[in-house]
C-alpha cells in the first residue's frame, strides 16, 4: 500500500521547500530568498517522529493567468492538492494574511480535502500576530512553526495523526525477523571465558586459535555460519568472536587497548549479544559492566554460563547469579540467562533459538493504534501524578522506530513524570507486547507554547 501523501501549499516565499527539506531530512529543495524557486512539483519520503508519508512542495500559488509560467505553475500546484491526502497550508506568520492568502484559503476550501494552516516564521515574538490572523482563514487553530529551526514538529505530528496513520500498513508490513534476514550475534567476556572454544564448537571445526592462555585473540573476526533450527530450516548467521576485555585499569599494553575498542565496535555492530561467564569463577563486577555497557548501546542482551559441565554446586550458582543481575542490571529484567558447555555443546541449540527469538522481539515493531488502546489502559490503571500541584496530560504514544524498540510520549507537562513512573509504562509496554529485556527506549516531548515567553 503507497504511503499517504502530503501537500505543501503557499504562495511564493512563505518557506514551503525548507519545511519540505526539514520533513525528508536532507536539503533535496533548493532554498533562496528570491521568489518562485520551486517551480516543479518534488516529492520525498517523509519521517516526522516516526510518522512516515510521501511529501510534495509546490511551486508558490500565483493568480495569473493558466497560459503563463506562473498559471502553469499554479496547475501543478492544484494537481498536488487533488492526489494528496491533506494538504499544509503555509503563511508567513512575519508578514501576516496577505490578500493573496485569502485566495488561496477560498480556493482550498472548494476542494473538499483536509487543510492545516501552518503560521511559518513564528519563532520570536515577531511572528505571533500573524498566528493570531491565521485563525480567521477558517481552518482551525494554526501550528506556529519555525521550517528553518524545527519548532512545532510536535504540534505538526498530531495535527497530521489523524490524516496519514494507517494502522493496516504496521500490521501487515514484513516481519523484520524473516527467516532469510542474518542473525548478527557478538560473543563477549572476559578473557579465557571460552568464547572462540564457543564458536569453534558451533561451527564444528577449529576455525578460530584456543588455548589455557588469556588474551589469544586481538580482532575481533566474523564468520558467516548457517544454523539449522529444531525444524530443520537453516538459518543465516554472522558469528562475532571478540577479544577479552578486563578492568579498565588493567589494560595497559597498547595493543590490547585497541583489542578493547575492536571488541567495544562489534558490540555496536551486532543485533544479539551473548555475554559468556565462566561458570567456575561465577559473576564478577567486570561482567556487570559489559553487560551494562551492551544495554546502554541499545543491543538485546543473553548471558550464557559456560563451562556449566564442570561447575560445582550448580543450582545454588544459578540462582546467585541470577539474583546478582537482577540487582546488578536494575534498568533490564529478566535478562536470558542459559547454561552451556562450548566443550561437549550441550545447551547450544537453545542459545542459538533464544537469540533468534531475542532478534525478533529487538526489531519489533507496534502500530500506533494498538499502543494507544494499551496507553489509555496504562493511565487509567494508574493516572500520572501532579508534582507541584500541576496535571501532567499524557496525550497519546508512538513508536519511533525499532531496534531496540523507541517510543516517544506526547502530552502537557510530561517532561515532568517522575522516573518511577516512566518506568512503570516501559515495564507495562514490556509485559502487553512481550519485548521481554531488550532495551525499551522511552522519550517525553511536550509541545511548547509560543506565547510563554517568561518561562524561557
Amino acid at each position: 500500500m503507497p504511503l499517504p501523501t502530503v501537500a505543501i501549499i503557499g504562495r511564493p516565499n512563505v518557506g514551503k521547500s525548507t519545511l519540505f527539506n526539514r520533513l525528508v531530512g536532507k536539503r533535496l529543495a533548493l532554498v533562496d530568498d528570491q521568489p518562485g524557486v520551486t517551480r516543479d512539483r518534488r516529492e520525498g519520503d517523509a519521517n516526522l517522529l516516526g510518522l512516515e508519508f510521501r511529501v510534495i512542495d509546490t511551486a508558490g500559488y500565483e493568480d495569473e493567468d493558466a497560459a503563463t509560467l506562473p498559471g502553469r505553475m499554479r496547475a501543478q500546484t492544484e494537481a498536488a492538492v487533488r492526489d494528496a491526502d491533506v494538504s499544509l497550508f503555509l503563511i508567513d506568520s512575519r508578514a501576516g494574511v496577505v490578500p493573496l492568502d485569502q485566495e488561496i484559503a477560498r480556493w482550498l476550501r472548494s476542494t473538499d480535502k483536509p487543510v492545516i494552516v501552518m503560521a511559518n516564521k513564528a519563532e520570536g515574538k515577531a511572528g505571533e500576530a500573524g498566528v493570531i490572523e491565521a485563525m480567521a482563514l477558517g481552518f482551525g487553530d494554526p501550528i506556529p512553526f519555525s521550517a528553518e529551526h524545527g519548532d512545532g514538529q510536535v504540534d505538526l505530528f498530531e495535527a497530521l495523526l489523524p490524516h496519514v496513520d494507517r494502522e493496516e500498513e504496521d500490521e501487515d508490513e514484513e516481519d523484520p525477523d524473516c527467516p532469510d534476514a542474518i542473525l548478527k550475534l557478538a560473543i563477549v567476556g572476559r578473557p579465557n571465558a571460552g568464547k572462540s572454544t564457543l564458536i569453534n564448537r558451533l561451527l564444528e571445526e577449529d576455525r578460530l586459535i584456543t588455548g589455557p592462555e588469556a588474551g589469544i585473540t586481538r580482532d575481533s573476526i566474523a564468520i558467516d555460519w548457517q544454523w539449522e533450527d529444531f525444524e530443520g530450516n537453516k538459518r543465516p548467521v554472522r558469528l562475532i568472536d571478540t577479544a577479552g576485555m578486563r578492568k579498565r585499569a588493567k589494560v595497559e599494553e597498547k595493543l590490547e587497548k585497541l583489542s578493547v575498542a575492536d571488541a567495544l565496535r562489534a558490540i555496536d555492530f551486532a543485533e544479539v549479544v551473548v555475554l559468556l561467564l565462566d561458570a567456575t569463577r561465577g559473576l564478577e563486577v567486570q561482567d556487570l559492566k559489559i553487560a551494562d555497557r551492551v544495554l546502554q548501546e541499545g543491543r538485546a542482551l543473553i548471558i550464557a554460563l559456560n563451562k556449566w559441565d564442570v561447575a560445582e554446586n550448580a543450582s545454588s550458582l544459578f540462582n546467585g547469579v541470577k539474583g546478582a543481575l537482577d540487582e546488578g542490571l536494575a534498568q533490564v529484567k529478566g535478562v536470558p540467562l542459559l547454561t552451556v558447555s562450548a566443550a561437549t555443546g550441550k545447551g547450544l541449540d537453545v542459545l542459538m533459538k533464544v537469540a533468534f527469538e531475542t532478534r525478533e522481539a529487538w526489531s519489533r515493531r507496534i502500530s500506533t493504534g494498538q499502543l494507544n488502546r494499551w496507553f489509555e489502559k496504562a493511565i487509567e490503571a494508574n493516572p500520572p501524578p501532579a508534582p507541584g500541584g500541576k496535571r501532567i496530560k499524557p496525550r497519546y504514544v508512538t513508536q519511533n522506530k525499532s531496534r531496540p524498540p523507541s517510543f516517544v510520549l506526547f502530552g502537557t507537562r510530561v517532561d515532568q513524570l517522575p522516573v518511577s513512573y516512566q518506568r512503570y509504562l516501559i515495564n507495562s509496554l514490556r509485559r502487553e507486547f512481550d519485548f521481554g529485556a531488550v532495551p525499551v527506549r522511552l522519550t517525553l516531548r511536550a509541545p511548547k507554547n509560543p506565547f510563554d515567553h517568561d518561562k524561557r
